[in-house]
């Protein structure tokens, strides 16, 4: 009897064909071309980098506030550069950043699915693992670009129309050097990006269970607001400590003049806890999925 015949030249084990190798398949900077060039991408950034701009001639050809020595957030935006940044960084924070996280996170796979191209990328073939990790990376890429280029063209904006003067502290009106608040509203942008983590893993579960993007971005849009409503009924007491929006503004207490870090702390370990599990949840989904769009 003879031995089986030993794999010719250019062939491997694994069955593949020759030549195919599959952590070749959808590089990154494919996935990241194809997402940059699509309308909603540029429509997105393009609001995201108006809207500091928007912000700077509403206060500047306003009516001004009546609230004279009001120490709202919002009464002392135009006191400096850094205080306007962290005024638009909070009035974006809970809607129109969740809205871009969302589009970014849900319509990555939803869309191919929408387009009926999902079914011939996997039949390239890509792994089904590797074609939800590099979609998940360029979508939460874009997410961070999103959720930084605001505070900093925020902080850009302020800086030209009211100068780079020393923060005012909401709430108390104490005076912080800005050279000692700068780090600190660098570590608030980071926590914002973390706290966004749970929208982008709603999303991105929502975009491999449907074939529609727009149901996607809703659905994650949909859990922050039910998480709001929940937010404010004092009834659940010491349970809204777990919603995914509770600890959204604990970033105010960074730039304090002796910062208290304990709610940012908290809200990261919520945060990253709830991406975790969603994100798993999505890749266990799409691995049994029948995909025949």
């Amino acid at each position: 009897m003879s031995a089986p015949a030993s794999p010719a030249a250019g062939e491997n084990t694994l069955g593949y064909a020759p030549g195919y190798t599959p952590g070749r398949t959808l590089p990154l900077r494919v996935e990241i071309v194809r997402q940059f060039r699509r309308r909603r991408t540029m429509a997105m950034f393009a609001l995201l980098l108006a809207l500091p701009w928007v912000l700077v001639v509403a206060f500047q050809f306003g009516p001004g506030s009546n609230g004279g020595n009001s120490l709202r957030l919002s009464d002392l935006a135009t006191a400096g550069g850094l205080n306007f940044a962290a005024f638009a960084l909070s009035v974006s924070a809970s809607f129109l950043l969740v809205v871009a996280v969302a589009l970014f996170c849900g319509d990555t796979v939803a869309s191919e699915a929408n387009w009926s191209s999902l079914r011939y990328l996997l039949a390239a073939p890509i792994p089904r693992d590797r074609l939800l990790r590099q979609k998940l990376i360029v979508a939460l890429g874009y997410s961070a670009a999103a959720v930084t280029v605001l505070p900093l063209m925020a902080l850009l904006a302020g800086t030209l129309a009211f100068g780079w003067n020393d923060i005012r502290v909401p709430g108390t009106g104490e005076i912080i050097a800005a050279s000692d608040v700068l780090p600190k509203f660098a570590l608030v942008i980071g926590y914002a990006l973390v706290s966004q983590l749970v929208v982008a893993a709603m999303a991105f579960l929502l975009s491999v269970s449907t074939d529609s993007p727009l149901g996607a971005v809703g659905g994650a849009v949909g859990l922050v607001i039910v998480s709001s409503i929940l937010q404010a009924v004092e009834a659940l007491g010491s349970f809204r400590e777990f919603l995914p929006t509770f600890w959204n503004t604990a970033w105010l207490d960074a730039l304090s003049p002796q910062p208290d870090y304990s709610g940012m702390i908290k809200g990261v370990s919520v945060s990253v806890t709830y991406s975790v599990i969603l994100i798993a949840f999505a890749f266990r989904r799409f691995r049994r999925k029948d995909v025949v769009s």
